[in-house]
């Protein structure tokens, strides 16, 4: 894992990638936080955080579309597989390395507090608070585009997907306001949803009985939670995206507080997906 770790953030920075993303996201950050806290006045930094949160759409596919997608198309993932390390430490490496170059702007970032402290009074532990959310909201996003990058062979694509999955979970919540909250409605839209899931694992595990399987159980079990209960799905979309929402569990963090909920939240995103991605090299190793 460490050889992988080094390797990946070795051709961050031979390849300008990883000067690019931390000199952009600087860039920003420093725009938001001259106008809000400096100009301003304000004395939160939450309010700095909260108003980028769409940094994390813009730049996180620029660091995580080559992670996999490179590998991919270049066939030097078969040099990976037939390695003696194991699935997991092979996304664990490429993980952390990519992590790590998030980090070092957040270590650049949590001296932006330091300075505020130098023109009046603030919240301290309001400020640490919101980056440590913001932190585990990059992982989130970061593993995540991890995951989108090993299902392709090409950079674009893995950008261009990543790109629009991390734009969807910034319009979620609104996405979800302006849907259809009948029933009927609801059912379909969860029926979408199935089949989009379908896809997914079709890719992933390339077994079509095992797609179709879950395709049918899924679908007889909304079928059958409809007729039984129509009722259920009345607003349920709504609640279902407010749920899933991974931007919105950043709200806690921008008030200040350490919600556990929500960070156990947003570190299950990331085990998940690092999971996924590691179950997606492993199909690779054993097709």
């Amino acid at each position: 894992m460490l050889a992988i770790y080094k390797k990946e953030l070795r051709s961050y920075f031979t390849s300008m990638i990883g000067f690019v993303f931390i000199a952009f996201f600087l860039v920003i950050i420093g725009i938001y936080f001259t106008i809000y806290n400096l100009l301003m006045g304000y004395a939160n930094f939450e309010y700095t955080l909260s108003g980028i949160t769409f940094i994390f759409v813009l730049l996180v596919p620029l660091l995580t579309m080559r992670l996999m997608a490179e590998e991919n198309k270049q066939k030097t993932d078969q040099l990976l597989l037939t390695s003696p390390l194991s699935a997991f430490s092979i996304v664990m490496g490429k993980f952390l390395a990519v992590f790590s170059i998030f980090l070092i702007v957040m270590l650049i970032i949590c001296t932006y507090p330091i300075i505020m402290m130098r023109y009046g009074t603030i919240s301290t532990a309001t400020s640490y608070a919101s980056i440590f959310g913001f932190i585990l909201l990059g992982g989130a996003y970061l593993a995540i585009g991890l995951f989108i990058s090993s299902l392709t062979e090409s950079q674009v694509v893995a950008a261009v997907i990543s790109f629009i999955v991390f734009l969807f979970t910034i319009l979620m919540e609104s996405i979800a306001n302006i849907l259809p909250s009948d029933n009927k409605s609801a059912w379909v839209i969860f029926s979408v949803i199935l089949l989009i899931i379908c896809i997914i694992a079709y890719k992933m595990m390339n077994n079509l009985v095992v797609t179709i399987a879950i395709g049918v159980i899924g679908e007889a079990a909304l079928t059958l939670a409809y007729k039984i209960k129509p009722t259920l799905f009345d607003g349920s979309v709504v609640k279902v995206f407010q749920w899933f929402s991974v931007t919105s569990r950043f709200d806690n963090f921008y008030f200040g507080t350490l919600d556990l909920s929500a960070i156990v939240y947003l570190i299950s995103i990331i085990v998940v997906f690092l999971f996924l991605t590691t179950q997606s090299i492993k199909k690779k190793r054993w097709s």
